[in-house]
């Protein structure tokens, strides 16, 4: 097997929690073989598809973990798979990436995941597809619907459509001060779409991250405890993690969202749940894979690895 990657620069990744990095390190103990690309890297010669890349090595070390061999260029079709695991924000470039990867797709390269369905499922937005599960949200851009929805709410968490991480995010309450001014500032003066939800309470147990792999979930969830000084569920902004069993609810949601993925070709996907409500859907590198095996020793990157395998050959 050739296993293709496109990546943020490896040099840059903290190994102890880079679900890429869980990813290649259960391709290379197969024997499949690593073939290494950064967004640029990828390129059209007329209809065909190709790549600078580079083989790559890694191992668990954290003062040398990879190791970069000569850089080439090839036919991308020339791999079996390739993991699109560039980290948002989902811009242009990005979408110009899987124009791309859809190509190679074309000529049989089993590409995780979907890039059709990259372009498809916005992390923020695709949640209004599954109504039965998600807290009462609102999508505009209009300063006076947004500036409603607040006053209704009361208390509301307002969020951009493209980034990652924690970043952007405000918690507005319906007693602030200028919140017209605010959410001006959200929008750039009315220009841009942003999502508001309805505050969960519950965030202070923790944003739960569900894995789901082939539209099944991995029976574990990472919950992800703000600090005392931020309310925000991630681990970028300083939450810390604790492994926790799904609920009930939590399998009702995985049960609705997970068909729907797995038909899209969303092979790897991670699934936000705030209480009882779904708030995100993380298609473009979802992470937790390594602080999950951690915990629960469960091998979540060689279970991804097995449903590759098992596709790559049903496409040969």
């Amino acid at each position: 097997m050739k296993l293709g990657i496109i990546m943020d620069p490896i040099n840059e990744i903290d190994i102890k929690k880079d679900s890429s990095f869980a990813m290649l390190l259960a391709a290379q103990k197969r024997g499949w073989s690593i073939h290494y690309m950064e967004s640029d890297d990828l390129y059209m010669d007329n209809e065909i598809p190709k790549a600078r890349m580079q083989f790559l090595e890694v191992k668990e070390n954290p003062k040398k973990w990879f190791k970069l061999d000569k850089e080439y260029i090839d036919e991308i079709s020339s791999l079996d798979v390739i993991l699109m695991r560039k980290d948002p924000p989902f811009n242009l470039e990005y979408i110009y990436s899987t124009y791309i990867l859809e190509h190679a797709q074309k000529l049989g390269v089993y590409v995780v995941n979907n890039p059709e369905s990259l372009r498809t499922v916005n992390e923020k937005f695709f949640i209004t597809y599954f109504p039965a599960c998600i807290p009462p949200t609102i999508v505009s851009k209009n300063i006076k619907f947004l500036f409603e929805f607040i006053q209704k709410q009361n208390d509301v968490i307002i969020k951009p459509l493209d980034s990652m991480g924690g970043a952007g995010i405000h918690h507005i309450k319906k007693t602030n001060k200028d919140i017209k001014a605010v959410l001006k500032l959200i929008t750039k003066n009315g220009n841009e779409c942003v999502m508001g939800q309805k505050f969960i309470p519950e965030i202070s147990l923790g944003d739960k991250r569900i894995l789901l792999i082939d539209g099944k979930p991995i029976p574990y969830a990472l919950a992800r405890i703000p600090s005392p000084i931020n309310q925000k569920g991630n681990l970028v902004q300083g939450a810390t993690a604790k492994g926790i069993g799904l609920t009930e609810r939590d399998n009702f949601i995985c049960n609705i969202v997970g068909p729907e993925l797995k038909k899209m070709g969303l092979t790897f996907v991670g699934i936000d749940i705030i209480g009882d409500y779904l708030t995100e859907i993380n298609v473009t590198s979802p992470t937790c894979i390594k602080e999950l095996d951690n915990i629960y020793n469960i091998k979540i990157a060689d279970k991804l690895m097995n449903v590759i395998e098992k596709k790559t050959k049903e496409i040969i």
